[in-house]
Order: structure tokens, then sequence, then C-alpha cells
């Protein structure tokens, strides 16, 4: 609910309770003579510790996850989302005040704003909550700290400056809850402000039976990310200074270079607790960069999501699996990604090299065959209906010759959508996401339990190079961008990588170290280069084998035409304010080109 909206907080009947949260009350013998779960009202809960609990439980599910149907890759060239759903709306000009597309599924201001207002009746209710320890009360403050800043740092990033609504508005208010957009500078002191609370309240891990709540490292992380957007090139571009709240704000020299050194030192304040480490179990770089993301509680991890197979889980594998699985297709990577991935030694790939061209998918980033499924590549023993056409579970995105008595056919592969198992939500693009998946788990029935990072170390330790590169601390960045860099099985850079060298190869690790994590859509425009790289056809790769005389002989075509036509333009760097919300709040400003 936005801001602008009646709210009647106080007397609004409570759905908050988490299954856990329930289960637990079912051993209170006071608590199940208590009148229906259903039919708590506003007072009930403080006067109740449980109840309280399950308040703050509740905003938890708000933070909204990766692991959905459309991915926010789908929205920038990491990938696309084999069906509509918006999507195309949203990387087209067709995107307006009117109608966001898909992006209206991320963004999520309404949404957002209610969770906001959730956080602020806590504030002005705990006060007056009985029998919670002091301890307990400590910790659920020092939560609701973390998730209101998490809720506004989402608005902020696709909108800019918005407004900060800060106390409970009652019927009466009237004019009041008219509320105009805060500056970006405020947005983001606010957020900031809220970390600093957080992080003096939360303790910096959590007992088994409270796993998964914000912790003092989450509160950091948080910081970390705001004040490096905040130092970015989208907000400190100068523009219309009657306007800050767009955003575009025009700041002196020493000024820019103030943001970066608080982006610089709350990195540093993460990284020098020692309390993380890049997650390296084993020898392989692919298996160690599969495993960050399946691997339990591993080093790296520094706030997430868990999910729980038997209390639903995630359908990630579902969604985006090949179709030859009878999986669902779902958000396929771009030619325009994978392409971006250099060769091992760390050169970059071309199709305009014949040898490169012939093996493409030889001696590449490992990180790439732990985030891409491609042609040729062994996966997963097929469902039972396929086993026969596929008896070792290898993915087929091209099209084949085949020996058929004296003749010789052409066939289409199982993961093709003119493919024999399922002949309609395949690839478009040639490819299927790797990343994520749990190569053990049969998607067609069962859910999957990997963790959704909300915040990783690899991100931070990223952050902490970039802010060091653009204070002119090359030795420094270079060191940090090398850690992450070969913990991915690629090269270190020598002391000659300087200057814009140096910005290309940081953005190439950012890029394919947090690909499909939903930062390239923030990173592409904050470094104000969306308008050329999420521009222009979304690629795709052909493949034939050719009988040559009992092998296959591949040759590979790359596709521009068929698959997406996109345009980002200048006012796409923010999200249009809706009209909705511009209609019912007579102080609200639009986002500039709307």
């Amino acid at each position: 609910m936005s801001p602008s909206k009646k709210i009647n907080a106080m007397k609004t009947i409570i759905n908050i309770l988490l299954l856990t949260v329930v289960c637990t009350m079912a051993c209170n013998k006071d608590l199940l003579e208590k009148k229906p779960l259903t039919e708590y009202m506003e007072e009930d809960v403080w006067r109740d510790p449980n109840l309280v609990q399950a308040y703050v439980n509740d905003l938890y599910p708000k933070m909204r996850h990766g692991f959905n149907e459309v991915m926010l890759a789908s929205m920038t060239d990491e990938a696309r989302f084999i069906h509509n759903y918006g999507t195309t709306t949203s990387v087209t000009e067709a995107m307006s005040p009117e109608d966001l597309g898909a992006l209206n599924l991320f963004g999520e201001w309404d949404k957002h704003y209610k969770a906001i207002r959730n956080c602020n009746i806590f504030f002005e209710m705990v006060g007056s909550a009985k029998d919670l320890s002091a301890e307990q009360r400590k910790r659920l403050t020092g939560e609701v700290h973390f998730l209101r800043a998490y809720f506004y740092h989402m608005l902020v990033k696709y909108w800019g400056g918005v407004p900060l609504v800060k106390q409970i508005f009652k019927l009466t208010d009237g004019e009041a809850m008219l509320i105009p957009r805060n500056s970006f500078e405020e947005c983001v002191q606010y957020i900031v402000d809220e970390c600093d609370s957080a992080m003096a309240l939360l303790p910096e891990a959590h007992d088994r039976d409270n796993t998964g709540r914000a912790t003092r490292f989450a509160a950091m992380a948080l910081k970390s990310r705001m004040l490096l957007y905040a130092a970015s090139d989208l907000f400190n571009r100068g523009g219309n200074t009657n306007n800050p709240e767009w955003g575009y704000v025009q700041v002196d020299q020493a000024a820019r270079t103030a943001r970066w050194q608080k982006a610089k030192a709350a990195a540093l304040e993460l990284m020098n607790t020692g309390a993380f480490a890049l997650y390296k179990p084993t020898a392989s770089a692919v298996d160690n960069y599969t495993r960050v993301f399946l691997d339990k509680n591993n080093s790296e991890i520094i706030f997430c999501k868990y999910f729980n197979k038997q209390q639903l889980g995630t359908s990630h594998d579902l969604y985006n699996g090949p179709n030859g699985y009878h999986n669902w297709g779902g958000n396929v990577p771009l030619e325009n990604f994978v392409e971006g991935y250099q060769m091992e030694d760390g050169t970059d790939f071309s199709w305009a090299n014949p040898a490169m061209a012939a093996k493409p998918y030889e001696k590449r980033d490992p990180r790439f065959y732990a985030t891409i499924l491609y042609n040729g590549v062994k996966w997963k023993k097929r469902p039972s209906d396929a086993v026969g056409l596929d008896p070792v579970g290898v993915i087929q995105t091209g099209r084949y010759e085949k020996r058929n008595g004296a003749n010789i056919e052409v066939v289409n592969g199982l993961d093709t959508r003119q493919g024999p198992i399922e002949n309609w939500n395949g690839s478009y693009t040639g490819y299927y996401l790797r990343k994520f998946m749990d190569i053990n788990l049969d998607a067609q029935f069962f859910r999957g339990d990997q963790s959704w990072p909300f915040f990783r170390y690899a991100e931070i330790l990223l952050n902490y190079a970039e802010a060091s590169m653009e204070l002119g601390e090359e030795g420094e960045a270079r060191t940090i961008i090398n850690e992450v860099r070969t913990r991915g099985g690629m090269p270190a850079l020598g002391t000659s990588v300087t200057g814009a060298e140096l910005e290309r190869m940081y953005r190439y690790e950012r890029r394919y170290e947090l690909a499909f994590e939903e930062h390239r859509y923030f990173d592409a425009r904050r470094w104000l280069i969306a308008e050329t790289v999420f521009s222009g056809p979304a690629k795709a790769i052909e493949i034939y084998g050719k009988l040559n005389p009992d092998t296959l002989l591949y040759t590979y075509k790359v596709l521009t035409n068929g698959v997406q036509e996109r345009k980002f333009t200048r006012k796409h760097y923010l999200l249009p304010i809706m009209a909705e919300e511009i209609r019912r709040n007579s102080k609200m400003t639009p986002n500039p080109g709307y």
C-alpha cells in the first residue's frame, strides 16, 4: 500500500502466524484456549511475546527471493523468459507509468510500503508489548530496523528518491497522508542509519531455532551495498537540481570521493570481522562455484532465504530445467551473455577466431560450466519415458544428422522446442540455466531446498574493490579482484592491468561471478551502460551436427533475429512512478521522461 492510502492500522486483523510459531504455540495449553488465530486483533499481538515474534516473522516473506518463475535476469542481457508475463513490456519502450510489465513483480511499490507500514506499527507498539525479555526485545527491534532498511533500499534501487514514511496514519489524518518524495541523499542516509541501528542491536549469529533471521553481518552487508550504489554514476551525474529526488545528484569531486570512501569503509568493516571467506571446499574451481549455492551455511553466505522440501521448497529446478526433462525452460541464458565468458587463460572469446568457433564450449572460464547448460554437456538421468532416447543424459539443443538404414535423417534434440518429449516450452536460445540447480533432484516431481543468497561474501569483496578502484587505489583493488577471480579458476591479473582495462576486468568479474543473482540489472544502470548492453537483439545459438562419418561435426551460427528485440532508453534508468500513485498523491513527482 502506498503511503498516500488511508491506513486503519491499529484495528486490522493480523494474519501473520508462521507455521513454525503455530507449532510452538500448540504445546502451550493457555494459547490453545484463546480465540481462533484468524481472529487476533492488533491489541492481542502486543500482549503475547509469541505473537510479537510471529508479527516480526511475517515481515521476512516480504523480502522477495530470486527463485521465482520470472527472474530479474530476464530483464537484462543475461536471459530471456521463454513465455511473456510482461517481460516484453519491461525490456522495450512499451514500459510506461501505466504498465511496468514484469518489473512490477520486482519493484513491488505497494507491497514494500505495506511491509514498511508493518515495521512502523512494530516500532510504535513494541514499547507496550508485555512479557518480552530484554534480549528478545533487543533482537526483534534490530531485525525490524534491518527489514525496514531492506524494503527502502529495494524502492530506492528502482525509483531513486521515494517518500520516507516514518509514522502511522489514521483515517482522520487527511492531507497529511500526501507525502512528497524525499531526496535520494535523504533516503540513502535513512537506510544507512537503519542499518547502523540494526548493527548495534543484532547478534552476529543466532541459535538453531532462530536460523535465517537477520544478523549484525546482514545489516553490514546491506549498508555496503547501499553506499556503493550511492557513489555510482547513476546517482552522481548532475541534472535538474530542482528535482533531487530523481537521484541525479550534482556533487563536486570532493563530495564524490567522500561517497566512495564511505562505500569502501562499509565493505572493509565487514571484511575485517573475519567471519566469512570465499568458499573453496575442493580442488575443482567448477565444483567450488557450484557448491557455493548448494552447500548449506557455507563460509561465503552472509544472509539467505532458507527453503524446506517438506514445506513447499523451491521450484527453481522445475521452472528453469530443460523441457527434455519435463521441466519448464524458464529463464534461458542469452548468447549475449554466454559469449562474454573468457577463455580459461584469461583471453576474450571470439566467434571470429576459427579455433574458438569450432569448439566454443571448451576451455572457458570454469564458472561457465557451473552456470550454463549447453549442447553436449552431460547432465543427469532422463525421466523414465525419455531414458530410452538418451540413456546417458546429455543436453541436446541442436539439430543432428542420424542414420536410418541407408538414409540420413535430421532430428531435433530432446531439449529443443521441436523435441519429441515436450515440444513447446524449450529454450529459444540454445542454452539452459545450470546455476543453483540440484543435479540429484527429480524436479518434475520434487522441490529443492537450495538457499537464495541475499548477500554473500564475494559481493562484499567486489564492493570493496570497486570503491578502491574509483579512489585510485588500483593495487588494492587488483588484489581483491584476484581473490574472487582465482577462486573461480581464472588467472590473476598482473600489475600491468590498470586504468580502463582494470575497470573492464572488474566489471567482467562482477558480471560473471554474480550472474543470475539479481545484480546485473542494477549494475548496468548504475554504471550508465544499460542503453548499450540492454538494447538490440537478444541473441541465440543455432547448432547443427553433421554426421562425419560415425561422429557428429558441429557447426554453430549466432542468431540475431527472432529471439527478442530490446530497447533501453535513457528514461529507463529509473522506473516510472505509477500513474495511479501520481493521481492519488498530488505531491508525488514523476521520474524524468515519463
